[in-house]
């Protein structure tokens, strides 16, 4: 897993990647979309759907497992931090508005990264993914919630955990997410670069 992204003539990026590189893109992806959980069923005129969705309310309180957690925080620093019940109903208010337009946009996100890969058939070694402008926002979306759920899960609180994991045996069963975690932060780098070059 080495590919990196370089900017392209007139805006996006491209990588090259191998077809395991693709398929554990791909596989992430998905099980990012399946923690996220299913959207929203529409029925009828769709105009009807986006004046309903504005006055659909979301949920109020912060979501148990700690990877939906970090991918949804709470607005005002959390109960934790802030303990004031203002602050507490302010946040709930804030996430009962807020969350299903997040969720919708992380599975959007989510979604693109999966469309771009299924268009790639690798001859050879690798197969080069070209990226224009929004869908590298799309995919800087996509991977810094992979990465923010995989760390999640790993326990990473700073990037010294990173180095840290780096040094488990490879025997240990969170070896596989670790190098997930690690090349997907090569990843995102590298788009950030390219889109900033």
């Amino acid at each position: 897993m080495t590919g990196h992204f370089e900017p392209q003539p007139g805006g996006g990026a491209a990588v090259p990647l191998d077809e395991v590189e693709i398929s554990i893109l791909r596989s992430l992806a998905v099980q990012l979309m399946e923690l996220i959980g299913p959207g929203e069923e529409t029925d009828g005129d769709e105009s009807d759907d986006l004046l309903a969705s504005i006055f659909n309310d979301g949920p109020s309180e912060p979501p148990a497992d700690p990877a939906l957690a970090r991918l949804f925080p709470d607005a005002y620093g959390g109960p934790d931090l802030v303990p004031d019940d203002d602050v507490r109903a302010a946040s709930a208010e804030f996430r009962r508005y807020t969350e299903n337009d997040l969720r919708a946009r992380k599975r959007e996100d989510a979604l693109a990264l999966i469309r771009a890969l299924d268009t790639l058939a690798p001859a050879g070694d690798s197969a080069m993914l070209r990226l224009d402008p929004r869908e590298c926002r799309q995919w800087l979306g996509a991977l810094n919630d992979l990465r923010l759920a995989i760390g999640t899960r790993l326990e990473v609180t700073d990037e010294e955990d990173g180095g840290e994991l780096l040094r488990l045996p490879d025997s240990d069963p969170r070896k596989p997410m670790v190098m997930a975690y690690l090349w997907l932060g090569g990843l995102q780098e590298t788009l950030v670069e390219s889109l900033m070059g």
